[in-house]
């Protein structure tokens, strides 16, 4: 690309997390430090954004207002789910060409990735120099090629102090409770309900994955035999669990299925699938306290609950991104790397490589039908950090007299 003055766009995308203002904040920063670039735009809600011309101007906006944005959850520039089809490219382009953007970053999951594809491949398909890299984030964790995803570790430290709080609860007034945690292909988030467990019969004690087949029949004698062992259960549940053809229990006992612009079915949008398990234990298992919550939009963005190692990486993706993009005539995702107990490194891979599926939890992540490993906890502890720290009253019994 020729040293020539050009502007940057960077564009938020896909579900909101606790740290990916991080991220923003991240790219901003960093492409100031770069003359080549003269002005650099935010889109407002994504592509959406773009194709209306509705851009914030962050060329100037000051670096001590960022640092308090970028410790914001939620998206600062607004999101969507909009996908970019060829007609759509067109419309990107026209306004791409109008402000002379010759960077583009754009901050999402699966999905934003494969928009970057898209738009990268009609870029190239136009002759138009435009370098596109996509900076990762979901709370799924379930990105190809990186390790982890920015905003999975701060999702993670409040799945596992939510279900903390709920065993205190539970242990204090006996029953059942379910907790539907998001997870559409992935149970990394799910299974992070096991992080803050201290003591054998703490919950949860039973964790149910998307990667494994879900049998209702199975399930109520599991939580029925948790239930006669320790006189109550915990059970945490992913929203996208199914059944052994693979067909997701929420669809099949949906009456009424939605499905966003890339055509996923809306799983979190009500406590159905909660709801239904509970009704199952009522009936099947005969017992009368049983209780369900489905965490649902409170893991992507909870205030006062973030990963301080998410929040560095989350920021240190977004400087990657800049520099990569600085560095020669390149496009792709940034992936992070690990090695040993915990070294990391960031690397750009092709978009293709991110943007073909989605990442599931690895069988040895994985302990039967209804539980996690060793290896899952000792993977996910760097990511979450420290967890508030809780105790048991045991003292001696006083004698009846």
């Amino acid at each position: 690309m020729k040293e020539t003055k050009t502007n940057a766009l960077v564009i938020q995308a896909g579900g909101p997390t606790a740290v990916i203002n991080q991220t923003l904040a991240g790219v901003v920063l960093e492409i100031r430090k770069y003359p080549q670039v003269s002005k650099i735009y935010g889109a407002r809600h994504g592509i959406a954004g773009v194709v209306k011309h509705d851009f914030m101007d962050l060329t100037d906006y000051p670096a001590d207002k960022l640092e308090l944005i970028a410790k914001t959850p939620g998206s600062a520039l607004g999101s969507t789910r909009d996908k970019a089809d060829d007609e759509y490219c067109k419309k990107i382009f026209a306004v791409l060409k109008t402000h002379n953007i010759k960077y583009l970053f754009f901050i999402g999951g699966n999905d934003s990735a494969s928009n970057c594809g898209i738009i990268n491949a009609a870029a190239e398909a136009e002759d138009y120099e435009l370098r596109v890299i996509h900076a990762p984030k979901t709370i799924d964790n379930d990105l190809l090629e990186t390790d982890h995803c920015p905003g999975f570790g701060s999702a993670a430290k409040f799945v596992a102090s939510a279900f903390a709080g709920v065993n205190l609860d539970n242990a204090s007034l006996p029953g059942v409770y379910i907790g539907v945690v998001m997870g559409r292909h992935a149970g990394f988030l799910t299974a992070s309900s096991i992080l803050a467990k201290k003591y054998p019969d703490d919950g949860p004690h039973l964790i149910y994955l998307p990667e494994k087949p879900f049998n209702i029949i199975r399930f109520v004698e599991d939580v029925k035999n948790v239930f006669e062992k320790h006189g109550r259960c915990i059970a945490a549940v992913s929203e996208g669990v199914a059944d052994e053809d693979g067909v997701p229990i929420a669809i099949k006992l949906s009456k009424q299925i939605e499905r966003d612009a890339h055509g996923n079915v809306q799983l979190s949008g009500s406590g159905m699938l909660g709801d239904l398990l509970a009704d199952e234990i009522k009936a099947k298992a005969g017992i009368k306290r049983v209780r369900a919550d489905t965490l649902g939009y409170l893991q992507r963005s909870f205030l006062g609950c973030v990963s301080e190692t998410d929040a560095k990486e989350a920021r240190e993706v977004g400087v990657q991104a800049v520099r990569f993009a600085m560095s020669g005539d390149v496009d792709g995702s940034v992936v992070i790397k690990r090695a040993g107990d915990y070294k990391i490194s960031y690397e750009l891979v092709d978009l293709s490589r991110v943007a073909v599926g989605t990442k599931a939890m690895p069988d040895e992540f994985i302990n039967g039908a209804n539980g996690v490993t060793q290896a899952f906890i000792n993977y996910l502890k760097p990511l979450v950090g420290e967890l508030p720290s809780v105790e048991k009253l045991e003292a001696k019994q006083v004698q009846s007299l």
